[in-house]
């Protein structure tokens, strides 16, 4: 199969690509940067999703697209960020939309990524595909994202839409950035520790994305393992796995003073299962987060 796939030079893109070339498939990759170093044999556009359209030539012949790209979020929101945020992924989604629309063979699926961000938080609630979206700067952004992306639907193009949890990988991503102040015995919870963490291994998401992209998977799929944790769960596990103490909490105050309205999605809790996915017939290589650090942090 050939497949086009935006925010290719990214943490999520890099290791899809790896994963999709095993199995045999021609790749494309779209991304903001010229000078992005790809696997070979892997063709690059450049491509910034809020300016307009795709070049033609980027998606010509495809016969399935995924779409990562979108502005981090693990920033201070400003108004700027905020703008920059929203408009990466809803008018970047209407642009690729747009551009598929105009090729005179549309691809047979689009895998859009979208995130759990799309619930809000919601406490101790269990949270499935069907439950109702948030109301918080973040979820709106998912809820207009997801609509861009199903638009594709009319154009006769199957539709999955990822919302994606934590990621984990130890090379890049959300635990990274933690690794050396737990290894350094000063991690710990944030906050209380009773917000659920929403997490799936790099190497689930990557399989998840290819056998949305193989299987007949349509409309929305939680990109999360089935056993979620809460944050204190999660940094108890993680200690564990380095053999060092996680006892030192930061306080919800501080992180609201330091980050501002970006603290939500550290403070934020969503219960969110992988309905659709294992209803679909996915399995997890890795459903329980002890041994996905144990993978990981080996």
């Amino acid at each position: 199969m050939k497949i086009a796939i935006t925010g290719a030079s990214g943490f999520i893109g890099r290791r899809l690509l790896k994963t999709l070339a095993q199995s045999g498939h021609e790749l494309l990759a779209l991304s903001r940067h010229a000078g992005t170093n790809l696997p070979n044999g892997v063709a690059l556009s450049v491509w910034d999703p809020a300016a307009g359209e795709p070049p033609p030539d980027a998606l010509r012949g495809a016969d399935a697209i995924v779409h990562l790209a979108g502005e981090n979020v693990a920033q201070r929101w400003t108004d700027a960020a905020k703008r920059r945020i929203r408009e990466s992924r809803v008018a970047g989604t209407r642009n690729l939309v747009a551009a598929l629309a105009g090729l005179p063979r549309k691809p047979a699926a689009l895998v859009c990524a979208s995130a759990v961000g799309y619930y809000g938080s919601r406490g101790d609630e269990t949270l499935t595909e069907e439950s109702a979206p948030g109301a918080d700067f973040l979820a709106r952004a998912c809820v207009d994202w997801e609509q861009e992306a199903r638009a594709a639907e009319s154009l006769g193009i199957r539709v999955a839409r990822l919302r994606i949890g934590v990621v984990l990988d130890s090379r890049g991503g959300a635990l990274k950035k933690m690794l050396p102040a737990f290894r350094l015995g000063v991690g710990g919870r944030l906050g209380a520790g009773r917000q659920w963490m929403p997490w799936i291994h790099l190497a689930d998401l990557a399989a998840l994305v290819q056998f949305a992209l193989e299987r007949p998977v349509h409309g929305a799929v939680n990109a999360v393992a089935p056993q979620p944790v809460t944050n204190a769960g999660f940094t108890r596990e993680l200690g564990r796995a380095i053999h060092r103490p996680a006892i030192l909490p930061a306080p919800a105050f501080a992180l609201r003073l330091a980050l501002g309205e970006m603290s939500e999605i550290l403070l934020g809790s969503q219960r969110a299962l992988p309905k659709a996915a294992e209803a679909a017939g996915f399995r997890f290589r890795f459903p329980e987060i002890g041994p996905a650090f144990a993978d990981l942090l080996r």
